[in-house]
């Protein structure tokens, strides 16, 4: 089964085969970049888009970049099955060193592994999740997709074990984003996103909903939100490439409006769908 299978600097072999070194930055700092591309019945969603990303995120970390475009997608495909809905997983990692040492090594080759694997349907999408907010606690670099995300993994597991299913984050008195995804807010009938900065990731679905949204003359904004906003607000979304977009009925333990999934997001999430399938 091709979900078995990996690409690891060259080569494609069965997950369970795949090995590297302790040396790698990657292992030893969280020094490296990754990607998770959707990808469709075999088609990849928004490719171009998510490797500008990737390349723009290697720069900022002075990760030198290994391929183009075309290269990228050539190396992707042996991993897709075209009867399934997967995401592409692209991790790249400044590479391996002779000693554990923060300096950049000199003359390093960068570590590049993708793996595929199916996306999970969600059983309660229609119904909405439950949202917590806490302190954005995690670095200044939150536009780069590092994979040194354990201030992330830490946030989304408060959540969890306060028995909700998303953290939304709030840096002074303001919303970022989820732990694991970007926010929408419907406020006084505006689709609103907080504006790009290094206090959030600049999302791939994020981009495609603001896409649609203005195509289809419905009002959006992006411009910042306090957490009072955000608690008055009539529809709450977390977007992501995987997860598409949640709609949030609870926050901290009160209902989102009447605690239901809201009409506008029922409008998006059709318009998103019929989306995916001209855009592949």
């Amino acid at each position: 089964m091709k979900t078995d299978l990996v690409y690891l600097n060259g080569d494609y072999v069965p997950l369970n085969e795949a090995k590297i070194s302790v040396l790698d930055r990657g292992f030893l700092f969280g020094d490296g970049i990754y990607e998770v591309i959707p990808c469709y019945q075999g088609q990849l969603f928004e490719f171009e888009a998510h490797i500008k990303r990737l390349h723009k995120n290697l720069a900022e970390v002075k990760i030198e970049r290994q391929y183009s475009v075309e290269k990228w997608q050539s190396l992707l495909l042996p991993l897709i099955d075209s009867t399934r809905q997967q995401y592409i997983y692209l991790h790249i990692s400044r590479g391996v060193e002779d000693k554990r040492d923060h300096l950049f090594p000199k003359r390093i080759k960068p570590t590049i592994f993708i793996m595929c694997n199916d996306i999970v349907a969600m059983s309660n999408r229609e119904e909405g999740v439950k949202g917590l907010t806490l302190d954005d606690n995690r670095w200044k670099l939150c536009h780069v997709k590092s994979t040194s995300l354990i201030a992330n993994v830490l946030l989304k597991q408060q959540a969890i074990e306060k028995d909700q299913s998303e953290a939304i984050l709030i840096r002074d008195n303001y919303v970022t984003e989820g732990a694991v995804n970007n926010l929408f807010a419907v406020i006084n009938g505006v689709l609103t996103t907080p504006p790009l900065s290094n206090s959030i990731l600049p999302g791939i679905t994020r981009a495609v909903l603001l896409k649609i949204a203005k195509k289809n003359n419905i009002s959006v904004a992006e411009t910042m939100i306090s957490l009072e906003a955000l608690k008055n607000a009539e529809e709450i979304w977390l977007v992501s490439s995987t997860r598409e977009i949640l709609a949030v009925v609870e926050l901290d333990g009160i209902p989102v409006a009447d605690g239901q999934v809201g009409h506008l997001w029922h409008t998006m999430n059709t318009l998103f769908q019929a989306y995916k399938c001209t855009a592949q």
